[in-house]
């Protein structure tokens, strides 16, 4: 993808580094999240695991103070930030246009880096959480190292691949705007057996925003060779069936709540060929 560093910075809150968070409970009213399977475990601290982890963490805090914010640069994650910063904007420009020649307001929102953990108005956010929006303050999270967690243990790498994922949990920002996540939030409650089937159209919904704004930043010549193909493979990557499957787990429909591999791609390639929001009717269609 052809982008420019500098841009964007506007729009991004960075709490790396802070280590936020409190004991708050699991996030609650996600406007949609990347849920990955990882490994848990662990084990109870004797007196020698003490003391290794106190010798660890005095070496940490060392190695982190060198730097004059207190943290070690790391030039690769900082020039990932800009590029973060970048699609960002580019983003939030178009739906800013989007939006007036609906006429409708859009209203600019930030999204949050944070590593490990962060507060947000939804619970507490955590790298296992993966990306997510949170209606609640209108924000996206994103902890960076998702990004290396796809290319790796999902074989969707590639600097487009990073820019879908962006751009879907903004597709729920414009859904918050429209009113479609309160309608959808209503709906479940109204009837808890549908709840599933209704977060899986709003997710496909958001894989077909992303799309819409995919077709833009090919109209900007910002799209280059492969990078189409690099944002199918992620959106397939994150399919309930594949995350089932590399957890070792039955593959269920019924427990899906983001929808399959193939309707990711179905849905993002709608909004990609439509690029239009009518193209995105994923509450009509038949799915």
């Amino acid at each position: 993808m052809r982008w420019r560093r500098g841009r964007g910075k506007g729009m991004i809150e960075d709490r790396r580094g802070e280590g936020s968070g409190s004991p708050l409970g699991e996030l609650s009213r996600l406007g949609g999240s990347f849920r990955l399977p990882r490994s848990r475990g662990g084990s109870p601290l004797g007196i020698g695991s003490i003391l290794v982890f106190l010798l660890v963490a005095g070496v940490v805090w060392y190695l982190s103070s060198r730097g004059d914010d207190g943290s070690a640069p790391d030039p690769a994650e900082d020039e990932l930030a800009d590029f973060v910063g970048f699609v960002v904007e580019d983003v939030q420009t178009f739906w800013q246009t989007d939006f007036v020649e609906a006429g409708r307001t859009y209203q600019v929102t930030k999204l949050v880096l944070f590593d490990g953990q962060t507060e947000t108005a939804c619970g507490l956010g955590t790298e296992e959480t993966g990306p997510f929006y949170c209606p609640g303050d209108r924000k996206v999270y994103i902890d960076l190292g998702f990004f290396r967690e796809l290319a790796e243990g999902f074989g969707a790498p590639g600097d487009f691949a990073q820019a879908y994922v962006i751009a879907h949990e903004f597709g729920h920002h414009v859904q918050t705007l429209l009113g479609t996540e309160r309608r959808v939030r209503e709906a479940q409650e109204r009837s808890p057996g549908q709840a599933n089937e209704l977060s899986v159209r709003m997710e496909l919904q958001a894989d077909c925003l992303a799309g819409v704004w995919a077709s833009s930043a090919q109209e900007e010549r910002l799209l280059e060779v492969g990078d189409l193909e690099e944002g199918l493979a992620a959106a397939a990557s994150v399919g309930d069936d594949r995350i089932q499957r590399s957890a070792g787990e039955r593959v269920d429909p019924e427990t899906w709540t983001h929808g399959s591999a193939a309707q990711r791609k179905q849905w993002f390639t709608e909004g990609f060929e439509g690029g239009e929001v009518r193209s995105c009717d994923t509450f009509g269609a038949s799915i």
